[in-house]
């Protein structure tokens, strides 16, 4: 009988009044709990010149919550590979796996994570660079590999390190990629919700197998906002629908709001196509509501991992959110 993982996706979201240093701490502590609640794995995913997002450096963020975790499994969600060398991403996840020997995850994507002229600022040539993503995966891969320790150009202390690598996707583009090199494939649908099907279709269909991998293997986004009543869960994802609006209409806002009450001109911006469509895999409500839609959802992706994201102003809701989705896993694991 088939069972789902479950793991975790932290934004490392800046909610108003808070600070980077309480923020960061905040997703320490979530981490914490998480590998209580049986989660596979916590992600972080690589950010720029953003206010709101304090996730700028992932690597560093997964030492320390490798450091004050024991099993759970730390790693990035992703690296955006065409902002570095290929060379350092391996050094540094080389190093991270020699001190967490067998929990780092490597999930690569060739997005900036970040507007141009930042991108252009990380790194001059990012577009050339977007184009040799294929090989910069292949090259990374070349380093990680005892193969590898008898070339001029080496990261010695990565080699042979048990570090599984996973693409990451918005489009369908990256699926052809994981299916060729027989990697797993994780798919951002908690924002990216149009090419779900397809990108899955695609990679199950061309998927060959590897060393690392025999079958496909399929993580999927979804936005979670469970509470001990629908109501309470619908006040908490105002935050995040507010958030969403922002981003679609370019308004500023740097850091996510305050929940307020679902007014009737919020839930009639919510249904405008374009924030129906960005939000379709989010399930909002008590835990026997978003039960079901969760359950719909792998009838319709039969996704062998979930990755949950949850956006919201209070860490502590945040935390009971996810330790609600734990249980809800459970109970479906149990039943298949």
């Amino acid at each position: 009988m088939k069972q789902t993982a479950y793991s975790i996706l932290d934004l490392v979201i800046v909610s108003e009044g808070k600070t980077y240093q309480q923020t960061l701490e905040d997703s320490i502590a979530l981490a914490k709990e998480a590998e209580t609640f049986g989660y596979r794995r916590i992600w972080y995913a690589e950010h720029h010149n953003m206010a709101g997002i304090a996730s700028n450096a992932p690597q560093i963020i997964i030492s320390r919550v490798a450091q004050e975790t024991k099993t759970l499994r730390v790693g990035s969600g992703g690296i955006m590979l065409p902002n570095h060398s290929p060379f350092i991403i391996t050094e540094q996840f080389g190093t991270l796996a020699t001190l967490f020997p067998n929990r780092i995850d490597l999930g690569l994507g060739r997005a900036p994570g970040t507007d141009q002229e930042t991108a252009h600022a990380i790194r001059p040539n990012f577009l050339q660079a977007t184009h040799s993503f294929p090989q910069d995966v292949e090259q990374i891969q070349k380093y990680f590999s005892t193969q590898n320790s008898h070339s001029k150009v080496r990261v010695p202390i990565a080699e042979g390190a048990l570090v599984p690598i996973y693409i990451l996707g918005s489009s369908t583009d990256s699926a052809h990629l994981a299916a060729k090199k027989g990697l797993p494939y994780a798919f951002a649908s908690h924002f990216a919700t149009t090419h779900l099907h397809n990108a899955i279709t695609i990679y199950r269909n061309e998927f060959k197998h590897s060393e690392s991998l025999k079958i496909p293997y399929v993580l999927a986004g979804i936005n979670i906002f469970i509470a001990d009543t629908d109501e309470e869960a619908e006040v908490m994802a105002t935050s995040f629908f507010k958030m969403i609006i922002a981003l679609l209409t370019s308004t500023k806002r740097e850091h996510l709001e305050k929940p307020s009450e679902m007014t009737a001109d919020l839930r009639e911006t919510m249904k405008h196509p374009a924030v129906k469509q960005m939000t379709k895999y989010t399930f909002i409500g008590g835990k026997n509501t978003v039960k079901q839609g969760i359950q719909d959802f792998l009838n319709e992706t039969q996704a062998d991992e979930l990755i949950a994201v949850t956006n919201t102003y209070d860490a502590s809701s945040r935390i009971k959110s996810y330790r609600y989705f734990s249980e809800i896993m459970k109970e479906l694991n149990s039943k298949s």
